[in-house]
Parts: structure tokens; sequence; C-alpha cells
């Protein structure tokens, strides 16, 4: 793995902050507080997402709400992103899933679950949290932390790292699982059903035995119990056919009371429709005797209207417009009249008028006698004339009078005689059809009743031919029966009882004995388990010490070839060995040995740095596969002066290491970042760090 860049926004006191790496070393530089270490914390948190306590409250800028940090590295030829954020809600600050990304190129391959980047950075890498923090991310003040360890710490711990300690957790735990199988040793040597397992036996066989006495009595008591069902459903069958005539023959009664009964209704029925036939009848004779009288006086009304001239049917109608029209002219010749008495009124007075004065009425100039008289005649005779004319008028009049008031008479009674007339022509009609009605069903109610009767006669018949006494032997026999099955079933169900009792026992005592076998047989088993158990905890005593060893070998030849390109070949070389306890132990030219609290500054933080990597690299091996690819240190400088040139020595040995593909170191010494292959130079201004210069070294 092999870090490109990381893209900080928000981070302790960097605010918007990018950073780029190359291969080889590294070195970040710059003053105290600057924000060297803030970039390796948000390399941290790129990686895993999980802060380094128990609070990311050292990881997000303080007024800030959110925070974000981008990592790009590559990793065999591809390259990678991971994207993750910090978002603060209230006084809480936690991480936000909703920007959790890791790209491969530009194609999205884990999103949003934090469990699902890490395990897919892990493929990628082969890095977990553990290994990145203990192993990659040397911390400040941590790079000498195993050398000053006491060898018993040193091995315990390196042991757990590497693994060995697991044969001695093994060990001990299969201690605890021996006394475990010891004591169910013991227990299952003293179990009861494991030391009776004779007499369990004997008792089982001898259940047996009385099964078998048990079995045949059943056998007999199922064929007699066979022979008696036989006989009870035979004599079942021939009952059941029995009580089926009897419950016929009861249905028959049934019948015969319902067929009495209905006989009877019908009777009365039939009866009570002849004395409605005889109203009917009676009513219809009255109601054509009034027809009679009623048509009788029509006609009488009928021929005086022949008489006057008129139809002898001429209808209501037709009467009341004749004498609606006889009243028209009397009245016309009433008005006649008036108008004749009228002029004989008006020459009366010119009679008068005539008769005292010589005057004309009309013009009132005076007359000749001779004129005079022949007027007033004229006047008489046209009095007479109109007194003529009023009698002939008043004549008229009274004719008709006579007329209408014979018309008028003859219509009031038509008209009172012909609705009477229809009403009873109507009722008469009804009266008939009501007749016929009944005379109708009387026709049915008689063939119904002549049915009933008939059904009366074969049901008496039927009901004749039942035989009671055949029904009550063949109870008889039927309770015999019934007794003789009930018995024997009883004897079967008693014996049936019996043998699972005896069933019951046989499964208790096989319960029994299987278990007694099976603790049998877990007894060789766990004698067995023992044995191995005992064999194994002799193993893994054994293999342990030859395990470390193999392990102290490798790490030593590891720790040797990391001292050996770390010194150069113009360096007097430095041999080291190390102990059954991890502890190395350094060797000189002259061939004096040295432990590591016997060594120089520089000289411990040279052998602390192989040391670290040699382990670092069985570490990566162990748990990845892999080898350690990338090392990062902060402040690996401390306790080395510039006098005696330590640090210079340290950036010169690290830039010879060519094994570690990038190592990235954070530093305040500018005389060690001299030596670095690539230079980040970081400085805070105003509260905020900032990437004041990156350059080849």
């Amino acid at each position: 793995m092999r870090i490109e860049s990381v893209i900080i926004e928000n981070i302790r006191s960097h605010v918007k902050t990018t950073v780029r790496f190359s291969k080889g070393f590294n070195c970040l530089v710059g003053g105290l507080g600057a924000g060297k270490t803030s970039i390796l914390y948000a390399i941290d948190f790129a990686l895993f997402g999980e802060p380094l306590g128990r609070s990311y409250d050292y990881l997000l800028r303080e007024g800030a709400n959110y925070g974000k940090v981008i990592l790009k590295f590559v990793e065999g030829g591809k390259e990678y992103a991971i994207w993750r954020g910090l978002r603060r809600r209230g006084d809480k600050i936690s991480h936000d899933p909703e920007l959790l990304k890791l790209f491969e190129g530009s194609k999205l391959i884990a999103e949003t679950k934090n469990e699902a980047v890490i395990e897919q950075l892990k493929s990628i890498t082969g890095l977990d949290k553990d290994i990145f923090r203990n192993i990659v991310w040397i911390r400040q003040e941590r790079l000498k932390e195993i050398l000053d360890m006491a060898p018993s710490d040193r091995q315990r711990v390196l042991d757990q790292l590497f693994g060995i300690s697991d044969y001695e957790t093994s060990w001990a735990n299969i201690r605890s699982i021996q006394k475990w199988y010891e004591s169910e040793l013991e227990n299952l040597s003293k179990d009861p059903e494991v030391v009776g397992a004779r007499e369990v036996r004997e008792r089982y066989d001898e259940a047996v035995r009385e099964l078998v006495t048990k079995e045949a009595e059943i056998e007999d008591a199922k064929k007699r119990l066979a022979e008696a069902e036989a006989k009870l459903r035979e004599t079942s069958a021939r009952l059941g056919e029995l009580m089926e005539l009897r419950r016929r023959s009861d249905e028959l009664r049934a019948k015969e009371m319902e067929l009495k009964s209905r006989i009877s209704a019908l009777e009365n029925v039939y009866m009570r429709l002849m004395s409605d036939v005889k109203e009917r009848k009676r009513k219809i004779s009255e109601l054509e005797g009034r027809l009679e009288t009623l048509l009788s006086q029509e006609g009488i009304f009928r021929r005086r209207l022949t008489e006057l001239g008129f139809q002898a049917d001429m209808t209501l109608q037709s009467l009341q417009a004749y004498i609606n029209a006889i009243v028209g002219q009397i009245s016309s010749i009433r008005g006649e009249e008036e108008g004749v008495r009228s002029e004989i009124k008006r020459i009366s007075q010119r009679l008068s008028s005539l008769a005292m004065e010589n005057k004309c009425p009309l013009c009132l100039q005076p007359l000749p006698p001779e004129y005079k008289e022949g007027l007033m005649k004229r006047f008489y005779d046209e009095i007479a004339n109109y007194k003529q004319q009023l009698n002939e008028l008043d004549k008229n009049a009274k004719e008709l009078e006579r007329l209408r008031s014979t018309l008028f008479t003859i219509f009031s009674s038509l008209q009172s005689i012909i609705p009477k007339r229809e009403e009873i022509v109507r009722q008469i009609e009804d009266e008939k059809k009501a007749l016929n009605k009944i005379v109708e069903e009387m026709r049915v109610k008689e063939i119904e009743l002549n049915e009933v009767r008939r059904q009366l006669e074969e049901t008496l018949s039927m009901i004749a031919g039942f035989d009671y006494s055949a029904l009550e032997e063949a109870q008889k026999r039927y309770n015999e029966a019934f007794e003789e099955y009930s018995n024997i079933k009883s004897r079967v169900q008693i014996l049936e009882t019996q043998r699972s009792e005896i069933v019951n026992r046989l499964n208790n005592l096989k319960w029994r004995l299987d278990m007694a076998q099976k603790k049998m047989e877990r007894l060789e088993k766990v004698k067995r388990i023992l044995t191995f158990i005992e064999e194994a905890r002799t193993a893994y005593r054994s293999i342990q010490p030859r395990i470390r060893s193999d392990f102290v070998k490798y790490l030593e030849k590891l720790v040797q070839q990391i001292l050996d390109e770390l010194m150069g070949p113009e360096k007097p070389p430095l041999s080291v060995s190390i102990d059954e306890s991890y502890t190395p132990i350094m060797r000189g030219e002259e061939g004096y040995e040295r432990g590591a609290h016997n060594l120089s500054g520089g000289e411990r933080t040279f052998l602390a740095i192989a040391y670290r990597l040699g382990v670092g690299q069985i570490i990566m091996h162990l748990k990845s596969g892999r080898g350690l690819s990338i090392l990062i240190l902060d402040e690996p400088t401390e306790s080395l002066g510039r006098e005696d040139g330590s640090i210079d020595k340290l950036a010169e040995m690290l830039s010879r290491l060519k094994s570690i593909e990038q190592i990235i170191a954070v530093t305040h010494s500018e005389a060690f970042a001299e030596k670095a292959d690539y230079v980040i130079r970081v400085d805070k201004r105003e509260g905020r760090s900032i990437i004041v210069e990156e350059a080849l070294g």
C-alpha cells in the first residue's frame, strides 16, 4: 500500500488542506503544534473510521459542524480512494455514514456501512486497525516501547502477536476440560444405572416373558370377541330390520292420524262450500228479481218515449240534450212575448196621446180629423195583431213546457233506474263468478277427499300386516348378544390395559438399559478422551518452545537484514542476536555484546526501528500473507541530538531503507528532513494549519 494524497477539511487545526506523498522517504516537518500529527490522525480516521479514544472530540475542528477526509492510495497497481466525514449534532460528534465511500478508480465498491468498507480495505491491503496502529503507525514515544519492556513482558506480548500464546492458552484451557471429563468419569463410574445394569436386564427379560403370555391371552379373547361381534351384528341387523318396520308402522299410524285429520278438514271445507253455493244461488235469484222489476219500470218509460215520438233506446245524454234544447226554445218564446208586450204598450201610449190631442205623436203637428181617425184605426189593428201573436207564442210555450215536464220526468226516472240496473247486473255477474269458483273448488276438494280416503285405506291395510311379537323376540336375542359382546370386550380391554402396563414397564426398563448402555459407552469414550487430552496437553507444552524458537530465528534474521540495510556498506557492521524472550543483544566489531539498555541513544533508535520492522513483517505475513510496505513514524528523533549526528544518521538510514515502499515521518527537525526524498512543510497561521512548501529532498 502507498498513500498518494490526503484531503483534510475541518480536522483539528486544518480548515482545508491537501497533502501529497511520494514513494520512498516522506517527511512532514514543522514547528510544535503546526498540525503535523493531525495529518496522521486524519489518515487513521480515513482508513478505519474509529476514534483513538472514546469519542471524536480530538479530531473535529472546534466550531465546525462537519469534517471530511479523502485518502487516495495505490495497491497492486490500482488507485483507490476512501471518503469519510464527521458531523456535530448538538454536543455530540459522530461518524457521518452518508459520506462514507470506497472507490476503485471511479467505481464505487462500498458505501454507507463501515463494516463493508473495512472488510474491502482489508481484502485490498491486508491491513486492519490493530496492525495499522500497532505495527505500521509508530506513534510518538512508542518506538522503543518493546525494547524497554522486561523480558517476560516482551515474551508475553510477542507470543500474543505471533499467536504462540494461543498454545499456552489452549494448554491451560484444556486442563479445565480435563477436570470436567475426570469429574464426568467419576460420576459415570458411580452412576446407579451403570452399576445396576444387570438387575435391570433381568427385570426386562421377565417382563418380556409376561408380555408373550399376555399377548396369547389377548389373541384368544379377540377371537371370542370377533365371534361375539359377528353374532351381535347379525342380531343387530335383524333387530334393525324389525325396528325399521316398527318405525314404518309408527310412521303409518302417524300418517293414519294425519289422513283422518285431513279427511275431517276436507269434509268441513266441502260442507262450507256447499253452504256458500246455496247462499250464492239465493242471492243471484234475489238480484235477478230486482233486475226484472227495474227492467219492467225502464220499459214503461221507454215506451212513453216512443209515444212521444222518440227512439226507445235513446240514451240519457241525448235525452238531457233534447230537454236542454226545449228549455232554450221556451226561453226564446218568452223573450218574444216580452217584445210583443212592449210594442203593444208603446202603441197604446200613442193612442192615448192621439185621443187627447190633435197632434202627431211623432212630429207634434196638428192633424186633420180624417187623418187622426185613420191613424188611430191603424194603431188598433196593430194592437190586435200583436195580441193574436202573443196568444200563439203563449200557446207554443205551454206546449213545450208540458213536453219538457214529461221528458224530465222520464229522464229523472231513467237516471235513477239505469245505474241500479247496471249495478245489479254487475253484482249478478260477480256472484256467478264466485259461484263458479266455489263449484270448481268443491270439485277439487272432492277429488282430494277421495284420494285421501284411498290413502287411508292403504295405510290401514299396511298397519294390519305388522307383527309386534317378532320384534320382541329380536330385541331379546340382541340384548343377549350385546351382553356377551360387552363382557368379552371388557375382558379384552382389561388384558390390553395389562399389556400396556407391561409394555410401559418394558419401555421404561429398555430406556434405563439404553441409558445405562449410553453411559457405559460414554464412560469408555470419556476414558479415551482423557487419554487424548493428556497427550494433547503434553504436545501443546512441548510444541510452544519449538515454535517460539523458529520465530526467534526468523525475527533475528529479519532484524539483521534491516540493520544491514539501515547501516549501509560503508558503516561498520552491527550484528544482533535474539534470545528466547525476544530480547535483542548487539555485538560490535570487537565482539562485545550489549543489551538494548547499554546502547547509545542513536543505536537504541536504530535497533528499535529494525526490531519494529522485523516484528511488523512477521505479523503482516502471518495475518495477510503480505509484506510490510508502509511505515509511519511520529517524531522518531525523540531523545536524539544534532551534536552527535544521531539525527542525521537516523535520516540517512531511513532513506536507505528500500524494503519499505513508503515511509512517512513527522518531525520538527530540519536536519532530519534534509535527508528525506520528499519534504512537506507544515505551518500554522492565525490558528489554521497550511502546507507552505512541498519539495523533493
